[in-house]
């Protein structure tokens, strides 16, 4: 008897492996895509640094102080603040507004931190010299920066300090 085609059997196996490939597959390219994501948001947070950086030492085109940072005021105004300051750095790799907010407290530690970084959002915490938060008050003087920002791939909450400390 001359058989032509597959058995029910071989065509369970075949779907069954093929099925579990393509699983595989799909698992994988999540976890690729969220570590690009990752990776977006590192380099965006070395590029807001940097910017905070330049303003430390050079201050802006209105400003004639130098060796501070900005305060919170910052947060909305950040093309005011840094020369050509490109707006994509502060979004996000998954929205398309600005992800950078300012912290309201004054606890300098990751757990303490309000509001707590999400993989949306960069947390801006100046520092005065007396060590608490440095707000849009005039009369202090922001001496250093926090920079919080949350891994998509750990769950992992990661801290940028200011260089001048």
């Amino acid at each position: 008897m001359n058989r032509h085609g597959f058995s029910i059997v071989e065509l369970i196996v075949v779907i069954t492996v093929m099925s579990a490939l393509l699983l595989l597959g799909i698992i994988n390219f999540n976890g690729t895509q969220a570590n690009a994501r990752d990776s977006e948001r590192k380099a965006d947070i070395e590029s807001i640094t940097s910017y905070l950086e330049t303003y430390y030492k050079s201050g802006n085109d209105d400003s004639t102080s130098f060796g501070i940072y900005p305060s919170t005021d910052l947060i909305g105004n950040e093309t005011t603040f840094f020369r050509d300051f490109d707006t994509n750095t502060i979004k996000s790799p998954s929205l398309t507004s600005s992800s950078l907010i300012d912290a309201t407290n004054n606890i300098q530690t990751i757990a303490g931190i309000l509001p707590q970084p999400t993989i949306d959002q960069y947390v801006y915490q100046p520092i005065a010299t007396d060590g608490s938060l440095c707000d849009d008050s005039l009369t202090q003087e922001c001496r250093k920066f926090n920079l919080y920002y949350r891994l998509e791939v750990d769950n992992s909450v990661n801290i940028v300090t200011s260089k001048n400390q």
